[in-house]
């Protein structure tokens, strides 16, 4: 009977320990309920409703990796680039992307931190003790010497589970060797199990660092998709800017060479008397002025062209010096909006600022569970059963394990701090940011409501200007063509014309302005919405 329950004990403690090298991590345990994230809204995985495209162009997942090839094996001329190609050339190349993508991965490491609180951990321990001493025998009273050593091994396993518990599986070998007794050698297994039953009890509380630290890897994602989406909103703006201002400048070569012209036939007609030398001034300041704006357009133009080569990054290109040509017209059918309503229920869905404060916010709560236990004193249960064996040698000493040599030990353990001061604050501070991070998204969601509607006005804006700057053009045309005619007649002044000529440049350059600024108002809006990735075809990362 003896052996059977020492042959049950050793069969246990092998179990135990095959259980603590590996079989019982945290990932394999209950974890609470997920999270509601405090109405945090789920993230529809079906295409965008059909009456929120407005003129969207092909997504950017729609153009081929050959396409993209061709366009970075162009050799060191001209690059020529359609807005679908730059954004591909920035989301590939950008150099601060490349950096903020490593974020989501070092915050990953700290998950995996948390979770190795509960790996096992295998120890041993060995220690040599030697003694020379001198002893008085009771009965005679002499005094002799007495030499000793002693030597102990032990091995074993232990790991923290998360329901607060540890447990702990040990293997010893004592020798004793001394010139006045035999020589003993003793050998014990032991399995020793501690509880926490306040303090530091059940998962909830164990796995809360571990929940934080995923909310962590999640939170950085949704950081590095709103990175993205301003990337590209940057990309397509700088794309459009350096558009207009080529367009400007064809505008201001075709005023300077009509100056010229306007000047060229003030000049014959001053030369045959049939206006007077003062005329002259106003033509050819005309002329200079021209020529003044055409400088400064030139410099416009160099400066987007550097802007936009830096989010493309000049590696793959060479250098700055590289010539962009933009392939992509500005024209666009412009359509009025849809209600505003459902651009904001839009940005209830996508904007990854929001989901971040809602994550943030989880965080708090899981603190408040946290700090809240740690109120609690500390009373642990314990449990401590070993056998024991006996011998002058190494091997028969294992062998008298199962021998009726055992102990046991049990009982609790209960500590606590008087007035807990520390615990009770950090409690409080803890309860205090949980209150915080909800009247943060309460702010944030009146802030994505004015962002939104901010971006509807200045859409609808833009849009109007477009025929209104259309309508402005057609008749300043004619105004200049009806100065000239009166000019040609004599019944004008080359001053008049001068005048309506500017006007002219001024309302073709405020056309296709109209059409950049909605271009620019339809990303902005894209991006007030957190739907700017979606809508050009770029995958966002899968959180829910």
């Amino acid at each position: 009977m003896r052996r059977c329950a020492a042959q049950l004990l050793i069969i246990f403690a092998l179990l135990l320990a095959g259980s603590l090298s590996g079989c019982v991590y945290p990932d394999h345990w209950y974890r609470f309920a997920p999270p509601s994230y405090h109405t945090l809204p789920q993230q529809k995985k079906e295409p965008l409703p059909s009456d929120l495209k407005v003129d969207i162009e092909p997504p950017v997942s729609h153009f081929s990796t050959a396409t993209l090839k061709d366009v970075e094996s162009q050799g060191q001329g001209p690059l020529a680039l359609s807005l679908e190609e730059a954004v591909l050339l920035a989301l590939k190349n950008n150099p601060d992307l490349r950096v903020r993508q490593l974020d989501p991965v070092i915050t990953g490491t700290f998950e995996k931190i948390e979770r190795g609180e509960f790996d096992p951990e295998f120890f041993t321990e060995a220690q040599y003790f030697e003694e020379r001493a001198s002893e008085v025998d009771r009965g005679t009273g002499s005094q002799f010497s007495v030499e000793g050593r002693d030597t102990a091994v032990a091995t074993g396993l232990r790991q923290r589970l998360p329901t607060g518990t540890s447990l702990e599986a040990t293997v010893t070998h004592d020798r004793n060797i001394s010139d006045r007794a035999p020589e003993q050698q003793s050998a014990r297994v032991g399995i020793s199990v501690t509880q926490s039953l306040l303090r530091g009890l059940g998962p909830r509380v164990n796995l809360a660092r571990v929940q934080q630290a995923e909310l962590d890897t999640n939170i950085s994602q949704y950081e590095l998709r709103g990175f993205i989406e301003r990337l590209l909103a940057d990309t397509e703006a700088a794309y459009w800017e350096l558009v207009f201002a080529s367009e400007e400048i064809d505008i201001f070569e075709q005023s300077l060479q009509f100056a010229r012209k306007q000047c060229e036939e003030t000049a014959l007609r001053i030369e045959v008397g049939m206006l007077p030398e003062i005329e002259s001034a106003a033509a050819e300041a005309e002329v200079a002025r021209h020529r003044q704006a055409l400088i400064d357009a030139r410099a416009r133009l160099e400066e987007r062209r550097l802007r936009l080569l830096r989010l493309l990054s000049p590696g793959p290109f060479g250098d700055y010096a590289r010539v962009v040509k933009t392939t992509s017209s500005p024209e666009i059918s412009a359509s009025p909006l849809n209600e505003i309503d459902a651009h904001i229920e839009l940005a209830q869905q996508f904007r990854p600022d929001l989901r971040e404060a809602l994550l943030r916010a989880e965080q708090r709560r899981l603190e408040t569970i946290v700090t809240r236990n740690g109120v609690l004193p500390r009373l642990d249960f314990f449990i401590d059963l070993g056998r024991s064996g006996f011998a002058d040698t190494f091997s028969d000493s294992f062998r008298e394990l199962e021998g009726n040599n055992y102990d046991l030990r049990a009982g609790f353990q209960l500590s606590s701090m008087l007035g807990n001061r520390a615990a009770k604050a950090r409690e409080f501070a803890a309860t205090a940011s949980r209150r915080q991070a909800a009247e943060a998204i309460a702010n944030l969601r009146q802030l994505l409501r004015l962002d939104v509607r901010l971006a509807v006005n200045e859409v609808e804006r833009a849009r109007q200007q477009i025929e209104a700057s259309r309508t402005t053009r057609k008749l300043e045309e004619k105004t200049v063509q009806a100065e000239v005619e009166r000019f040609n007649v004599g019944a004008g002044t080359s001053l008049l014309v001068a005048r309506a000529q500017r006007d002219l440049v001024a309302s073709r350059i405020a056309e296709i302005r109209a059409v950049v600024d909605y271009r620019r108002a339809l990303v902005n809006l894209y991006l007030a919405e957190g739907s700017l990735m979606a809508r050009r075809g770029i995958a966002a990362p899968d959180l829910e």
